[in-house]
């Protein structure tokens, strides 16, 4: 068997590239270069713990100035929203991925009904592979959440206004919070933990070593951030587990300011940029929007109960055109075009990537979400439905 190290000196610094280089911009595929070759290559991920060389600078204000109004009502706003995942969750409710009363991850709204495989299973069976695909999606909420805690902290120490620094502050707490319920409802509940995804795991070595405070915004903000409203949103109308529906509503109010915040941050600032300088952050985010949207294949879960009956190409083609996974994609990314045209990365020359991937659509959807984020509690209220 040959070893990582072997493998990532078989590849050469162009195909390396290429894997990173999908807009033409050399820069963008350099600093992604790092990230893509510890993850995508060394599985860097797959280890039991990693460390990343955190590349920023911490920007203090002895003037202590708060004139930013928007950040000072979303600080106000997250203080009043706090809540304890001790004891404002049940925690008590029994969870069993075999009740089809209360149907963990139902099956016809699942990408599972495609797999020839898994139709010829018994019951029992296929209850025991949704609560693998389950558990491989709420690990990757969780691993994305840890991402997501880090970046925080680092967000805190970098940005320029001290209404930003106090708010930054509510969302390190957040998503400590987010990291303990993830973790106690996959360790107590479904007994299962899956390794973080190569993709996941690149974009957050991309954000955690890149020094330039706006892409640690940019990156986990609106495009993690962003991301996670929508595929939150998805599982909570999909699943039929009333723990799991409460954890997610908790979360999804959270993730709705963290959005906001990053929208009222960056919107001022990218007016202020060079046309390179711009250019760069544009190419950057459809990177990483390429690298989020192939998060979601699942290999680590295709690796245990699908790696023997067919090949990883024909389990992603089989993914990315599942009528589940569509509807997944759709919702994730109806947020994300919005609020990148809201903070102007998204030009008539970039335009045409995104249609490639069939995401032009969303650009006239609404933004940002309102900062009591009960259109998306409502959104993830109604059932979902794969037309």
């Amino acid at each position: 068997m040959t070893s990582l190290i072997e493998r990532a000196n078989a590849i050469t610094p162009t195909a390396m590239l290429q894997k990173v280089l999908r807009t033409g911009n050399v820069k963008v595929a350099l600093s992604l270069l790092g990230p893509a070759l510890r993850g995508l290559v060394m599985h860097s991920g797959k280890q039991p713990s990693s460390d990343m060389q955190a590349n920023h600078q911490a920007h203090f204000d002895w003037t202590y100035q708060r004139d930013q109004d928007e950040l000072r009502k979303l600080y106000e706003v997250a203080k009043v929203s706090q809540w304890n995942a001790s004891t404002d969750l049940d925690w008590s409710i029994d969870v069993d991925p075999y009740d089809a009363n209360h149907d963990l991850f139902p099956e016809v709204l699942s990408p599972l009904p495609d797999i020839p495989t898994y139709r010829g299973l018994s019951v029992r069976e296929k209850q025991t592979h949704r609560h693998g695909l389950a558990a491989w999606m709420l690990s990757q909420f969780l691993h994305g959440e840890q991402g997501a805690l880090f970046a925080a902290c680092q967000v805190t120490e970098a940005v320029q206004w001290l209404d930003g620094k106090l708010y930054g502050s509510t969302q390190v707490v957040d998503e400590g919070r987010h990291v303990e319920v993830f973790y106690r409802y996959l360790s107590e509940k479904l007994g299962k933990l899956y390794p973080v995804n190569d993709n996941l795991y690149t974009l957050i070595d991309a954000l955690m070593t890149d020094g330039r405070w706006d892409l640690k915004f940019l990156g986990m903000q609106i495009m993690i951030e962003g991301l996670a409203l929508g595929a939150f949103g998805t599982m909570r109308q999909t699943s039929r587990e009333p723990l799991l529906r409460e954890l997610l509503k908790y979360v999804i109010t959270d993730e709705a300011r963290h959005v906001h915040y990053g929208v009222v941050c960056l919107r001022e600032h990218y007016r202020t940029l060079s046309p390179n300088e711009l250019r760069e952050r544009e190419d950057w985010a459809f990177e990483v929007a390429v690298l989020m949207r192939n998060r979601f294949l699942a290999h680590e879960f295709y690796d245990e109960f699908y790696g023997h009956v067919m090949s990883r190409k024909q389990w992603d083609q089989l993914i990315l055109s599942s009528a589940y996974m569509r509807k997944f994609r759709q919702t994730m990314f109806r947020r994300l075009v919005p609020n990148l045209k809201r903070i102007n990365l998204m030009s008539d020359r970039i335009r045409p990537h995104y249609a490639a991937l069939g995401l032009l659509e969303f650009e006239h959807e609404k933004a940002a979400p309102d900062l009591s984020a009960g259109e998306l509690i409502r959104d993830s209220d109604a059932p979902l439905t794969l037309n």
